[in-house]
């Protein structure tokens, strides 16, 4: 906050023996902004922001699944006995639109009377439940039960089509668990442990309306399979085979881009995964990680990494090397050390920044430069940095109030405050949505 002394001209003789003059004035206005400024907590209030209560929707049960936002709607998930429904509400106004009962997955536990985790998405005119290994489709409009299958379904970044994927084993090579026995273990898409790589792997691509397959793929051996952002297809899907990577259109299954993986002391990738525009491909002998763009498929570098002992860190989408007592930030383009972290933290991408966050209660600290470490907006006073995706809005919270960072933007701005302090809450690119007793309170913002 900058305080400006808008008093350039010279007051008359008579004037100045009426009021005192205008230096007396800004030790009080200092003190002000001051107090201002610990109040927010660094933030910076601003006429731009729109900040709204909308509402409670009451009587909603989320003490066995927290409130999931998605598609600016708000959905709970419940259970009566041996069912489990799923309910959406509209957040502007905040109503109830439906309640549908959705298939057990194989995550229930019919003995303790448990769920296992679930997700709710949004794509399109889908809503998409997954529990463990096992999917449900429904009509967004209505909640009607389009389709139900044992798999997981991954998401695009645009686009009606999702990607599933289906390990075929040798028959005979699942694991006795029971025996305790050492040594590598390969796992079906529905969890089961085989001692063996799977002989071959199907990608399919699954029209997300109808469940129906749209495409397959099938390369040998094990791989990975994950969303691939930016360049002209923005629905593709970048997949690491045990011998190539591969770029395929997610619509249509088509090989936009292929390239060979060379194998280290007789072996090939041991992991695969995208991290921005990077594609990491990861070795265990020896120890080495090499990158690749992820959209030409073109070799940018390779780097050693080095034995962790102790707790892996947490670094989600952000490359990074070592221990937590000592993080080192990769330069994405060129692999080599852009800056360094010598604290118990956890990085993640968060709004075009890398948010850093203490390793042992999530308080946030700060958020930094990508490239330089530097400091963009420091995030000290706040408790707690709401969940969101990485290129959304990050939003922070402090007791009652909350302050937010646009992507691609520095400032940390006051959004306002909620009188459910102490509450549990959630937040979109557009919504904050906080427990109030039974009820949910529902607040809109805009900067």
């Amino acid at each position: 906050m900058t305080l400006i002394d808008l008093d350039r001209a010279a007051e008359s003789d008579q004037a100045d023996s009426r009021r005192p003059p205008p230096w007396r004035y800004r030790h009080a206005g200092l003190l002000l902004a001051a107090v201002l400024m610990i109040t927010l907590g660094g933030a910076a209030p601003t006429a731009s922001v729109f900040w709204r209560y909308l509402g409670e929707i009451g009587q909603v049960n989320t003490a066995e699944v927290p409130v999931q936002l998605t598609g600016d709607h708000l959905y709970t998930l419940a259970s009566s006995g041996v069912r489990r429904e799923l309910t959406a509400y509209q957040l502007d106004p905040p109503r109830q639109l439906w309640t549908s009962e959705v298939p057990l997955g194989a995550g229930y536990d019919a003995t303790q009377g448990l769920f296992g985790s679930v997700t709710v998405r949004r794509s399109g005119d889908v809503v998409l439940v997954s529990e463990g290994v096992t999917t449900t489709a429904l009509d967004a409009g209505i909640g009607a039960v389009r389709w139900s299958a044992p798999f997981v379904v991954t998401l695009l970044s645009s686009g009606h089509v999702g990607v599933v994927v289906e390990r075929i084993f040798r028959p005979g090579t699942e694991y006795d668990q029971a025996s305790g026995d050492p040594g590598p273990l390969y796992f079906s898409a529905t969890g089961v442990p085989h001692t063996e790589a799977p002989i071959r792997t199907e990608v399919r691509g699954i029209d997300l309306t109808t469940g129906k397959t749209v495409w397959t793929t099938a390369p040998g051996g094990s791989v990975t399979v994950d969303p691939a952002r930016g360049g002209p297809d923005p629905a593709a899907v970048l997949i690491t085979a045990s011998d190539r990577l591969i770029r395929l259109d997610g619509a249509t299954g088509r090989t936009l881009a292929e390239t060979e993986l060379p194998e280290l002391n007789g072996s090939g990738p041991f992991s695969g995964s995208v991290i921005g525009d990077v594609a990491m491909v990861g070795y265990q002998d020896p120890a080495r990680l090499v990158a690749y763009d992820a959209r030409t498929l073109r070799r940018l570098w390779q780097r050693d990494r080095p034995d962790v002992e102790g707790e892996v860190p947490s670094c989600r989408d952000v490359i990074c090397s070592g221990p937590r007592s000592e993080l080192l930030v990769l330069n994405p383009a060129t692999g080599d050390e852009a800056w360094a972290v010598y604290a118990e933290t956890d990085l993640a991408s968060r709004a075009g920044s890398v948010l850093e966050t203490r390793a042992d209660t999530d308080t946030p600290i700060r958020l930094a430069d990508p490239l330089t470490g530097k400091t963009l907006a420091d995030l000290g006073g706040w408790d707690q940095a709401l969940e969101g995706e990485a290129d959304g809005v990050l939003v922070v919270r402090r007791d009652d109030s909350f302050a937010a960072v646009l992507p691609g933007h520095h400032e940390l701005t006051f959004l306002g405050t909620v009188d459910t302090a102490g509450a549990d809450c959630s937040a979109d690119e557009h919504h904050v949505v906080c427990r109030d007793g039974t009820g949910l309170g529902v607040w809109a913002y805009r900067i």
